[in-house]
């Protein structure tokens, strides 16, 4: 069977697509059957997107959403039902979460839940075969009852590589997982809620790869084509200090590429930034969330120090790496001197970049419920897009304006630093041309 992947952009048409197609499409092309991957652009008509379909030839339609993307792929289903008559299936953070909303919404035949690589072979190939798709573990039928959820894929070494064609990578750039789960509870995070969702199977569903299996990959995809950048996308590269010295050891004289990752500052310390830039690392973005240290600990769960962050941020900047700071506003709980503070902050540790987004309550995370209990949501919440502009929150402490005000001189603190930077003004301060000119830097080291 064919099934194509139907990637919904949203507002970042340079983006790299979604990982859950190159993982999954991978999976069940060594099954047997084959995967394509189609970009839908924002806004574009069901008139239109049906041609493009068609033109693949598919026998079911899978997408892979984050609730960002929501919105876009309801209505587009919705309006393609009538068009097409094709299974649909999701999965993917949102629909794992909010199974019975996707489902309620016109044009959803099934949701997967959690890990979707097993579970989707299965489904293709019963619907290939005629056989009954009620009760697959993970894949939850429209009109049937809730399945079982399968143990994690063992041993994760076993997975086939992600299918470089389903991602849209821009050329030379290459996009890596080393590792599946994330160990810490941030409470605006869906990624330990994913992993909670098997503690009833008995098993963990954090699993790292071997040292030998990501070169072994990175090889074949230098092999194949030049590459002059890697970013490993996992939600902490450095939490097995073991597996990190091993894998530093052996980076530089056995891919050579340079390459970017994401840390907690609690994770590393000096040496251990230092060996990242011996094999490589040319930058590092931290998540320091707050300048307030009791949002970070009561309200986020993250408990680092400003002493720590600040000793972490410097010791990143003596290694010759690039160090790119993310923060976080409009959390329920949060006040305006919070903000000020998170503000005072990002201008202390003067990080070669920034990124500020305003607080969304996803579905899944702890704050989510939080916001639903204290009745912080709006009532068309679940009509809203997710938003990192500006909060949707009814908070009691801060009003729209006061974290959009906040907003906006975080804008101009990364205008006022990359003009100092540069000695002139950027072409625009918007996040994603300085994002780009990032790149664009970040692959001429």
């Amino acid at each position: 069977m064919r099934v194509l992947f139907l990637e919904i952009d949203t507002e970042a048409d340079w983006a790299v697509a979604s990982m859950g197609p190159g993982c999954v499409g991978a999976f069940l092309r060594r099954g047997g059957h084959e995967a394509g991957l189609l970009r839908a652009p924002y806004g574009t008509s069901a008139e239109a997107l049906r041609s493009r379909v068609v033109a693949h030839e598919p026998d079911v339609l899978a997408l892979s959403l984050v609730s960002k993307q929501w919105p876009e792929a309801r209505r587009l289903v919705a309006e393609l039902r009538p068009l097409l008559e094709l299974p649909v299936v999701a999965g993917g953070l949102h629909p794992t979460f909010s199974p019975e909303q996707v489902l309620a919404s016109p044009g959803f035949d099934y949701v997967c839940l959690g890990e979707g690589e097993e579970p989707m072979l299965d489904l293709v190939e019963a619907l290939a075969g005629g056989a009954p798709t009620a009760g697959i573990a993970n894949i939850w039928k429209a009109g049937a009852p809730r399945p079982a959820l399968r143990p994690p894929f063992e041993p994760i070494d076993d997975f086939p590589w992600m299918a470089r064609d389903l991602l849209d990578e821009r050329p030379g750039v290459i996009h890596m997982f080393t590792q599946r789960g994330c160990p810490f509870d941030c409470t605006y995070c869906a990624a330990r809620t994913w992993a909670d969702l098997y503690e009833d199977s008995g098993a963990s569903y954090g699993r790292r790869r071997s040292t030998g299996d990501v070169l072994a990959e990175l090889r074949s995809i230098r092999d194949s084509g030049p590459v002059v950048w890697v970013s490993f996308l996992d939600d902490t590269f450095t939490i097995h200090q073991g597996w990190l010295r091993d894998f530093c050891a052996r980076y530089r004289t056995e891919i050579g590429v340079d390459f970017s990752v994401l840390a907690r500052v609690e994770t590393v310390d000096q040496r251990g930034i230092e060996r990242l830039a011996e094999a490589g690392c040319k930058m590092i973005t931290y998540g320091i969330e707050s300048g307030s240290y009791r949002v970070r600990k009561r309200i986020m769960h993250r408990p680092a120090t400003n002493a720590r962050i600040a000793d972490v941020i410097r010791w990143t900047q003596e290694a010759g790496i690039l160090s790119i700071c993310g923060y976080m506003l409009g959390l329920p709980g949060e006040t305006r001197d919070d903000l000020e503070a998170t503000l005072d902050f990002a201008r202390e540790l003067n990080a070669y970049d920034l990124a500020c987004y305003v607080f969304y309550p996803f579905r899944g995370t702890e704050l989510h419920r939080v916001c639903e209990q204290e009745g912080l949501l709006p009532p068309d919440f679940d009509d809203l897009p997710a938003n990192h502009r500006r909060s949707i929150l009814n908070l009691p402490d801060l009003t729209p304006e006061d974290i959009e005000d906040t907003y906006q001189r975080f804008a101009a603190l990364r205008l006022e630093t990359w003009t100092a930077r540069l000695g002139e003004a950027p072409d625009s301060a918007h996040t994603g041309a300085i994002a780009a000119h990032v790149e664009k830097i970040a692959t001429t080291f």
